[in-house]
This record gives structure tokens, sequence and C-alpha cells, in this order.
């Protein structure tokens, strides 16, 4: 009896799962039915047709040779891997010492770039705007990155991750003569790693979706981000969603197939096991 219960119960759990599961990806399972669709086809029928009847690739072509989406990719790949980069490098010097050093106030300052997050960004962004204005960074990839430097969920999420690292490791580098640079690059750094994977995926996914800030600060067409290449197809084909679909496709395909790529890298380890008994 306990047994039939049991079963019972794993099989509500994974239906409920199942059910959750199917749900979260309609969306996209619907977005790239559109995008498959022939011309032909009517969209807005009823019942709805998941299923393409006569599934093409032709709005992914007119898509990709109206507009110049290869110039749009090339952009949205290199904002976002600057934006990795530069975030992983700022909030990781900032995080080490708020996790490792002692010094006069240190949890003041952690506390107060911590509270920051609660700030929305359309509070700063005209602050933000003007500072880029004034420095000349406006129509440029570094007034697209520029807000992006660093970000406090960033600096809270290497500084707990600073902090789970054995003190054994440490004092064992400073024993071998390391400078805190080469502590923090040659020790620290690799003994968090799936905490700087998870940040560049978030910061990644935050940079290659952002349409607002692009917008603000690029007039140059020749620098527009994918998300403004598909905002711009709307306009262009007036309102086909079959190719405003496609378009959309092409721009989330590379943050799905990063994200399958990474996710293995994204589990906890065993710092301790770098100290040798």
């Amino acid at each position: 009896m306990n047994i039939q219960k049991s079963n019972r119960q794993i099989f509500i759990i994974y239906g409920l799962l199942t059910a959750i599961a199917l749900l979260t990806l309609f969306p996209l399972l619907w977005l790239i039915s559109t995008a498959l669709k022939s011309p032909t086809e009517n969209l807005l029928q009823s019942p709805p047709q998941l299923l393409p009847i006569q599934p093409t690739l032709n709005n992914f072509s007119r898509v990709w040779q109206s507009l110049p989406f290869g110039q749009y990719l090339y952009n949205s790949i290199l904002v976002s891997v600057l934006t990795v980069i530069l975030n992983l490098m700022f909030c990781s010097l900032a995080a080490y010492p708020l996790a490792r050093l002692s010094f006069l106030g240190r949890n003041g300052i952690f506390i107060a770039i911590v509270s920051t997050i609660m700030i929305p960004f359309q509070i700063v962004m005209i602050p933000l705007y003007i500072l880029t204005v004034q420095l000349g960074l406006t129509n440029s990839y570094l007034g697209m990155i520029f807000p992006s430097l660093a970000s406090a969920f960033g600096i809270f999420l290497l500084r707990q991750a600073f902090m789970g690292v054995p003190k054994e490791i440490e004092e064992a580098a400073r024993m071998d003569g390391s400078s805190e640079l080469g502590l923090w690059w040659f020790v620290m750094l690799p003994a968090i790693q799936p905490a700087l994977i998870t940040l560049a995926i978030f910061v990644f996914i935050g940079a290659w979706s952002d349409f607002l800030w692009p917008l603000i600060v690029i007039q140059d067409e020749s620098l527009y981000t994918l998300p403004l290449g598909v905002a711009k197809l709307a306009g262009t084909f007036s309102l086909d969603w079959r190719l405003v679909a496609a378009g959309s496709v092409i721009s989330i395909a590379p943050v799905l197939l990063l994200f399958l790529f990474l996710q293995r890298f994204i589990v906890p380890t065993d710092t301790g096991s770098s100290v040798k008994g």
C-alpha cells in the first residue's frame, strides 16, 4: 500500500513538473512555429495551429537579406562578450577585498553596494545618459557597455563565493610569496569558477537582450544590436509576424546555445580538495 502511494505521489509530482515545463516552453515553441509557417497559413485561425502545415525557411532568408542582420549579430556578440569580460573583472576586483581583506568600513561599503540593487534602472538612466554624453561615448560600443561595467548583484555573488574559499588555500599562497593580485588571479578566481560562469551567463543574457539603453545611446544603424534590429522588422515588413518571429528566433538562438553549452559547468566545486594534506 505504501509503495503504491509513493508511486502515485511520484507520478503526480512528475506530471505537475511536466505541465509547468510545457507551459514555460510554449511561447518559445509558438515563436519557432510562427517563424516556420508559410504565407498561405493563417496565424490567427481558431483553434490555433501549433505545427506549421508547410514548414519553410524562407522567412529566415528574407530577414537575413532584407536587413543587415549579420552586422547586428556581430554588434551583439561584441558588446555582450566585452560586457561579460569587463563585468567579471571589475566585480571580482571589488568582491575580493570585501570578502578576504579587513579594513575600516568594509561592511558599510558592502551594504551600500548591495542596497543599489533596489534602485530601478529607469531612475539612474537619465544621469547615466548625461554622463555618457559628457564622456563622448554615444554612438559607440563602449557607450552601450558603460552602464554594465560592474553590477551590485555581481559583486554580491562573487563576494559570497570568495568567502567560501578555505583559508588554508590563501595562507599557502601567501607563504609562497604571492602578492594580492597574484592571489586574486591565480588562486581565488580558479577556486570560484562556477560562480564566475554563473555570473557570465546572467551578464551575457542581460547584455544580449538589452533594448532600452542601446536605443537611447545609438543613432547609427550600423551599430544596432539584434533587439534593435528585431524591433526594426516590425516597421520594415508592416508587422508580418512570420518575419518578426524569424528575426526573434535568430536573436535568441545564440543565448540558448550558450546556456546549453555552459550549464554543465554551473555545479558546486570542492575548493577544499585543492588543499594538500
